[in-house]
């Protein structure tokens, strides 16, 4: 396989830069963060960004990175200590990501599993098999990690589950294997419903699950209702996530900062009583709508 050169340029004019990468020539071009400053998950739909940046393009193995480098400096866009070249030795890329990622448990019984790792896994376990993807959500992150695991904790036989911001539809999927009877997901971003759809396919269960379309939030009430989303979105979308909770039904909310759960168990204390469980700096809360609430 051919090698390929990648020029990575330090810059806090992302745009400027991509577009001229791709003028250049450039195959893809990937942002990454310049100085380690955390970006919280988004919300669904949303995209954020890092203040300063690494930008990289990549490039056929037969161009001269040299020029390119000079030009983007000349051109204002970048300093010259900013910008650097190398040669990447081509791989089997689209098998680099198991070195990192392989199978995973939350509680007794769920694993998430990438589709070719070899099973480690009791007899008895329920495998969701999911390779990353664009789409966030696999298990690796506290927010997921700790919402796979209460799912693992519950009995969702028979129950209807609603997954409100799905992403790659794992908290879903999970539902649906769990023994969920109906799990509607949904999600603004079209890329979260491709994702959450090859999903439940992959893992048989797309029979189980309803995706809506970005311009249609579910209606009907359910028994179990899951956003893993983000802290002040949690607090915006309050009175929708309410009204999807059948009178009885359980809430599981997470992407919550500790420092933020007050803000949110305040919001919800009308209809809720929400228990916290922490991961890192992360909770998730989870409780049981008032069964007075009609």
């Amino acid at each position: 396989m051919p090698d390929w050169v990648q020029i990575h340029v330090a810059t806090n004019q992302h745009e400027a830069i991509e577009d001229r990468l791709l003028e250049f020539g450039a195959v893809s071009v990937t942002l990454s963060d310049a100085a380690d400053v955390p970006v919280l998950e988004p919300a669904p739909g949303e995209i954020r960004l890092w203040p300063e940046m690494i930008v990289t393009g990549l490039f056929p193995h037969e161009t001269d990175p040299q020029p390119l480098c000079q030009q983007l400096v000349e051109q204002g866009l970048c300093e010259a200590g900013h910008v650097r070249h190398e040669l990447l030795v081509d791989r089997a890329w689209e098998r680099e990501w198991l070195v990192d990622f392989g199978p995973m448990r939350f509680g007794r019984r769920l694993w998430v599993s990438p589709h070719e790792a070899a099973p480690i896994w009791p007899e008895d376990a329920v495998v969701l098999r999911m390779d990353p993807g664009l789409a966030f959500g696999t298990g690796t992150h506290p927010t997921t990690r700790l919402c796979l695991q209460w799912l693992d904790a519950q009995d969702l036989s028979g129950l209807s589950v609603i997954d409100y911001g799905c992403g790659s539809g794992v908290l879903a999927v999970a539902a649906a294997l769990l023994g969920a009877r109906q799990v509607v997901a949904y999600d603004i971003d079209p890329q979260a419903l491709t994702a959450t759809r090859a999903n439940a396919r992959a893992n048989g269960v797309e029979h189980l699950i309803e995706i809506l379309p970005c311009e249609q939030p579910p209606q009907q009430p359910a028994d179990v209702v899951m956003a893993n989303i983000l802290a002040a979105t949690l607090i915006d979308l309050k009175p929708q996530v309410c009204q999807l909770v059948a009178p009885g039904g359980r809430l599981l909310l997470s992407g919550i900062l500790a420092e933020q759960q007050g803000d949110v168990c305040k919001a919800y204390a009308d209809q809720f009583l929400l228990t916290p469980e922490n991961s890192d700096a992360w909770i998730r809360l989870d409780g049981r709508r008032f069964a007075s609430d009609a």
